[in-house]
């Protein structure tokens, strides 16, 4: 059987209707537990024997269950976690990966609450972070893996600046160094573009944004590739023995290594953060996000052709000092753009006025279609401000580096008609500026 392409996926993959009463559509498992049949059945289950078996929701449910798989498929991967939240997704795959401390290598242009955690909260926990100014500076990179190093983190497009990493150069550095290439791709998502396919190892998403596609649902999901190697001392968590694993196949070297090889990582990612620290994804919630997965190519292809042609209005504008949009053919990243984005780099954009910080409230009270909220990858336009809302944690003096100021607006784009959307931001720059 030849694989199943992208289109097809979205709307069948993980999902056999025979095994669901032949519902059409991914039915809402709303229960918290599930029955196990005999003493002996509910023992396999409890170890993780028993395949598409399901016992307690907060470790696994069935409509989440089909989302999982789908993602997985989707993004060339063998296995994925959904979990509550993009935090959430980003959280545990940083803990898993160096639980008990170590270093990790990111770039300072990255989502304001994950740049927050790396510099405030995960130093507690003894995981520390080398950040840099350009994650494309490949000889900074390598001067900076040391023998505590334990991945590098990056963002397919970076936000606010729409910034592409290198991933296919990062991953062959991380590889030689006997680390893992973790990739935040909710910018983009698998449509437009697919990390594993160029070397990454671990995907995260906030799929709250472009996945879901239409603001009404929370929620992260950690997408495995399969193929990093785990048992390394590098990663002493993946080769302790874990009561939990031991079995008459492996009476006694049960750890997640032993057990589950390629794929301990996301084995991990279920049985100890997720299980345990318990930031689950509810099965309704799943089902709309499988709901929205099934229009995304469709959402996808109108919003990247109107973001394109929003940043080319912006250019002319003479109140817009610059214009950050990766795609832009004028864009130094646009040989990058072309390489891993052929579909187009995404649907958010940012833009500096050329004018004062008053003058960027006043755009912002000014527009009638765009709606003023922290959120992307929505089927309705957005604007922010940064520097005020989705950044206001980045310390001060790394703000300009990345272009957020005052005059920094960050646009998401939805599926309305482009020229209102055009004539919306004419109106209210015109005023902002009269």
């Amino acid at each position: 059987m030849t694989e199943e392409k992208f289109d097809t996926l979205r709307i069948h993959g993980g999902y056999d209707p025979a095994q669901h009463h032949d519902s059409a559509t991914v039915p809402i498992y709303q229960n918290v537990a599930f029955s196990l049949g005999s003493a002996e059945r509910g023992e396999a289950v409890a170890q993780g024997t028993v395949p598409d078996a399901y016992m307690y929701s907060r470790v696994g449910n069935p409509t989440v269950g089909v989302l999982e798989k789908r993602l997985a498929a989707l993004d060339g991967g063998t296995e994925a976690v959904a979990v509550g939240s993009g935090m959430a997704a980003i959280t545990y795959t940083i803990l898993n990966v160096a639980e008990g401390g170590g270093r990790i290598i990111a770039p300072y242009d990255i989502y304001g609450a994950a740049l927050d955690e790396f510099e405030t909260l995960f130093p507690k926990y003894g995981i520390h972070f080398d950040l840099v100014t350009d994650i494309n500076d490949f000889d900074e990179v390598k001067s900076l893996i040391k023998v505590d190093t334990k991945a590098i983190y990056v963002e397919s497009v970076a936000n606010p600046t729409t910034a592409i990493a290198d991933i296919e150069t990062l991953a062959r550095i991380a590889h030689a160094a006997g680390i893992p290439l973790i990739v935040d791709n909710t910018f983009s998502t698998s449509y437009l573009f697919k990390p594993i396919q160029f070397g990454a190892d671990l995907v995260v998403y906030s799929s709250t944004k472009g996945i879901n596609g239409h603001g009404n649902v929370v929620s992260g999901v950690i997408v495995d590739g399969g193929r990093f190697d785990w048992n390394s001392s590098r990663f002493p968590q993946f080769l302790e023995n874990e009561f939990i694993l031991k079995s008459e196949t492996h009476p006694d070297n049960y750890s997640y290594a032993a057990v589950y090889g390629r794929q301990a990582f996301i084995k991990r990612i279920r049985m100890k953060y997720l299980r345990l620290m318990g930031a689950v994804l509810g099965p309704f919630d799943a089902y709309l996000e499988l709901i929205g997965l099934e229009t995304i190519s469709e959402r996808l292809n109108k919003e990247v052709a109107t973001s394109l042609k929003i940043a080319r209005y912006l250019q002319t504008n003479p109140h817009v000092k610059a214009v950050y949009y990766t795609g832009l053919p004028d864009s130094p990243q646009y040989p990058l753009a072309k390489k891993y984005f052929p579909k187009g780099i995404g649907t958010v954009l940012s833009f500096e006025l050329a004018g004062t910080a008053e003058q960027t409230k006043r755009v912002i009270d000014a527009v009638r279609l765009f709606l003023y909220l922290p959120n992307v990858g929505d089927s309705r336009s957005l604007i922010v401000n940064p520097i005020k809302i989705t950044h206001r944690e980045v310390p001060e003096e790394r703000r300009a580096a990345s272009h957020i100021t005052d005059q920094l607006l960050r646009l998401s784009i939805g599926l309305e008609d482009s020229d209102d959307l055009i004539h919306d931001l004419d109106q209210a720059i015109a005023s902002a500026f009269k």
